[in-house]
């Protein structure tokens, strides 16, 4: 018997060609061929189909996932601009000739406003009385103080800001038996980042009729207010603090300006 395990497994004939050897790009296509077969008949089993099934929960979870999160953002934008204003109404009422007005800024109101300014609605309201004659108003300290009130007016009016308006109006506190001399007014303004001819425009105005005004509005607003005392401090619309002959009274919780500061973040913090 013939020994086949050293006969070739193919026989060539006689005229045969001879077989092609393939390339390896062949070879490569042949591979990828049965590869694509393969998940072809692999996605139609019940592995496959549950794969698949798989794909699709991931894939719709992170749809609604991520259509959440917008959601969640334009929901938050929204109520940010539909947040009422939660600064809490910070106010001194002053005499602008008063030593009592210059301590009480000084030593208070602007310790605290460096601190919290962007806590607090803040506003100066002026202290005297609606007469018949001299303008219609009239001031403890005469007419010099009235004048006084008026050029403080002003610069809150033509700068609204209070980092402005208070260090002008501080400014001038702190000569405040020279107020209204034309001197110190430009040497304040000058300092503050203040235009004259915008401080004179609003005095002048309608020949005094806006300022005059503006300042009669002040009084009322302190009036109703029941307030009577240079200087009186009110936080959110209650009297926080007075500052009357060289002392402090009526200071619930402190006159400090860290006890005053305590209490308007306690009140934002509750807002």
């Amino acid at each position: 018997m013939a020994n086949t395990e050293k006969q070739p497994l193919l026989f060539r004939q006689p005229g045969d060609v001879e077989s092609h050897e393939p390339s390896l790009s062949e070879l490569q296509r042949e591979v990828h061929k049965a590869q694509r077969r393969y998940i072809k008949a692999w996605s139609r089993t019940t592995g496959g189909k549950w794969h698949q099934r798989v794909m699709w929960i991931v894939t719709g979870i992170m749809v609604v996932s991520m259509l959440f999160g917008l959601t969640l953002i334009f929901n938050e934008a929204e109520s940010e601009e539909e947040k009422p204003n939660t600064r809490v109404p910070l106010e001194a009422h002053i005499m602008s000739k008063c030593p009592d007005a210059r301590d009480c800024l000084h030593d208070l109101i602007l310790p605290t406003m460096i601190t919290v300014s962007n806590k607090v609605d803040f506003r100066l309201s002026y202290i005297g009385k609606l007469t018949d004659h001299d303008d219609g108003v009239e001031c403890m300290h005469g007419s010099e103080e009235c004048l006084g009130n008026l050029i403080e007016i002003c610069a809150a009016h033509a700068y609204p800001d209070p980092k402005i308006y208070l260090g002008f109006t501080m400014c001038l506190s702190k000569a405040y038996e020279d107020i209204p001399r034309r001197s110190l007014v430009e040497d304040c303004a000058l300092e503050h980042g203040m235009s004259l001819e915008r401080l004179n425009h609003c005095t002048m105005q309608d020949d005094g009729t806006m300022s005059s005004d503006l300042l009669k509005e002040s009084f009322n607003r302190s009036s109703n207010a029941g307030v009577t005392k240079s200087c009186t401090v009110r936080l959110n619309g209650k009297i926080r603090c007075i500052r009357d002959g060289g002392e402090w009274s009526d200071c619930e919780g402190g006159s400090s300006p860290e006890d005053l500061i305590w209490d308007i973040r306690e009140l934002t913090s509750l807002a």
